[in-house]
């Protein structure tokens, strides 16, 4: 499954791990993996991100390989594309496809974070539906709820299914503790989006383990391990 979303700031990483949670408890041996992550922190053991260790501790024991979990480790905090020229990294798709290969060889499922919204571009040459095709997955939409919510998701979904991929539903995130009339925008969402609503991640703050959100994405996980 690639997680992606509306927009970056969303929910995908609080989604992408608690989905990872979500299909530990169904007993399947779920893997996290962040192929491009920009923003990453020198570490005695290399460079690291906040997000890709999220989704390698979310395997539980015995954790994969970081280098598997975040092949492509940029330490600038801005677009991949920006990130690696300053990196100096030129970021291509068959470690990629390697590293996701060995963590499938010993998963049952394994979700893949994306980064940014579908049109972001994860390196130069290379877009997120490049990705889904190159490892055959489908694609769950996280949908940030705030104004203008409707129109980013309508938007990504039409995006998706141009780019010949298959989206398998979407997951609310409530980002925005003042958005009002949520309740109401999420039956919009429902109505306008030909795919189904496979959970709503309230907002929480602080965040807690993200073991205890999993309990929303029961569906999206029935869907991922049905697929």
């Amino acid at each position: 499954m690639l997680v992606t979303g509306t927009d970056t700031g969303v929910g995908k990483s609080v989604a992408s791990v608690a989905l990872v949670h979500a299909l530990r408890a169904r007993g399947l041996r779920a893997l996290g993996m962040k192929p491009v992550a920009a923003g990453c922190e020198t570490t005695p053991q290399g460079l690291r991100n906040e997000d890709a260790l999220a989704l390698q501790a979310a395997a539980g024991d015995p954790r994969p390989a970081y280098e598997d979990v975040n092949p492509w480790a940029l330490p600038e905090p801005t677009a991949p594309q920006l990130a690696a020229r300053s990196a100096g990294a030129r970021v291509s798709m068959p470690p990629i496809r390697m590293a996701y290969g060995r963590l499938a060889d010993g998963a049952d499922a394994v979700v893949v974070e994306g980064a940014g919204g579908w049109l972001s571009p994860l390196a130069d040459g290379i877009e997120h539906a490049d990705l889904a095709h190159a490892l055959g997955l489908p694609v769950l939409l996280v949908v940030g709820l705030r104004l203008g919510c409707l129109s980013h998701a309508r938007l990504s979904a039409r995006a998706i299914s141009a780019d010949g991929c298959r989206l398998m539903g979407w997951v609310g995130c409530a980002v925005d503790p003042a958005f009002g009339r949520r309740d109401e925008y999420l039956d919009l969402l429902r109505a306008a989006l030909a795919v189904p609503c496979l959970g709503v991640v309230p907002h929480v703050d602080p965040l807690p383990h993200p073991g205890a959100l999993a309990l929303h994405l029961g569906a999206a996980a029935e869907a991922v391990a049905n697929a």
